[in-house]
């Protein structure tokens, strides 16, 4: 019988995806956008989902029929109280209001292990105030803490993209977080065998063109047959001005005064490198000018399925609904392969694995 696993604040399900790769049965999430969770629901279709704000629901009556049915609580609730400059941050800022639900259910369930997922300024802000105050909080429910900031791009994942992760033990020491693969994906690994679309072209279900031209390209692909979610944003003809003066391995140093636009993202205007490591994918990746999402050799931002495969989401995993949720459900993932790395460290520790260093 699999480990169980409860995941709050769901999203599409990255962190649930990652969890499943390691062999765990993720039976219960909770997600507030009914979009979102159509898509969620699709690809987890064992997992019961509830689809609603978790403020609104009753705690007692949802989580508690599962207390002592439960190994991991997994989720990453959003905390918002501590960025604020000039003031104390502090666990009891209103506007963390939602990571108290997930300390809630955790009290509530009593999983053997939790683990929660946020921005690294959770454990830096106010000299670590915040984390301190986490750690008493989780330790005075009987749970040991391991907390770090786990980059993706050191798990196999063509993306820096920074989170902090912590992990808690009841009745025992927490796992070590996952060490470091020395596996490093490009852009180019993740992307070069999806089909060279121009902009506007493309459809949401398509055959594949080329073989795939790397290990990971063809870890990704598995036995999927049809191509989904590759679709090319339709630029404006300006857009398109602009991006066919930018040469590959350049930026916005290429364009001429007149098309400088004021921009407040770094990397606006400017290719992905074939040879790099992405930048964190957002929620905007289709418009050149919110960050450096534009194709390394085509006048195009990159698609949803190309993001996704930045993410390191397999290419069976379909997103659904219109654009904007498609790239809110790639943007705000945690990639899979770090989930996994997260799970399998958890996985070990269950099963009394000793890993050497």
């Amino acid at each position: 019988m699999k480990p169980t696993v409860i995941d709050l604040f769901a999203g599409v399900g990255g962190l649930s995806l990652g969890f499943e790769k390691a062999g765990f049965d993720v039976v219960l999430a909770n997600e507030y956008d009914e979009s979102i969770a159509e898509a969620y629901k699709l690809n987890h279709q064992s997992t019961h989902m509830i689809v609603g704000d978790i403020t609104k629901l009753s705690l007692e009556e949802t989580f508690s029929p599962y207390c002592g049915k439960i190994d991991v609580v997994i989720g990453g609730p959003p905390c918002q109280g501590f960025s604020q400059k000039g003031q104390r941050k502090t666990i009891h800022d209103e506007r963390n209001f939602l990571f108290k639900y997930y300390v809630m259910v955790v009290d509530l369930v009593r999983p053997r292990y939790f683990v929660m997922e946020n921005v690294p300024n959770l454990l830096t802000a106010e000299g670590g105030f915040f984390k301190k105050e986490i750690v008493e909080l989780f330790n005075s429910m009987g749970y040991s803490l391991n907390a770090g900031v786990l980059n993706a791009a050191d798990y196999g994942v063509p993306q820096n993209r920074k989170r902090a992760v912590i992990i808690g033990k009841r009745d025992g020491s927490a796992p070590q977080l996952p060490k470091p693969s020395d596996k490093r994906t490009t852009i180019w690994d993740a992307i070069e065998d999806l089909a060279f679309l121009e902009s506007g072209e493309g459809a949401e279900s398509q055959e594949y063109r080329l073989p795939p031209q790397s290990s990971y390209a063809r870890q990704l692909r598995g036995e999927s047959t049809v191509l989904h979610n590759h679709v090319a944003t339709r630029h404006s003809d300006i857009a398109l001005e602009r991006l066919r003066m930018i040469p590959p391995n350049s930026g916005k140093e290429m364009l001429p005064k007149e098309h400088l636009t004021k921009s407040i993202y770094s990397g606006t205007w400017t290719r992905m490198g074939k040879d790099e490591v992405s930048v964190t994918i957002t929620t905007r990746f289709d418009t050149p000018s919110s960050g450096k999402f534009t194709h390394p050799y085509l006048d195009r931002a990159i698609t949803v399925r190309e993001a996704a495969r930045i993410q390191s989401f397999p290419d069976d995993f379909v997103f659904t609904g219109n654009k904007g949720s498609q790239m809110r459900q790639v943007g705000n993932a945690v990639p899979p392969l770090l989930a996994q790395a997260i799970a399998t460290v958890i996985m070990n520790d269950m099963e009394g694995v000793v890993i050497n260093d």
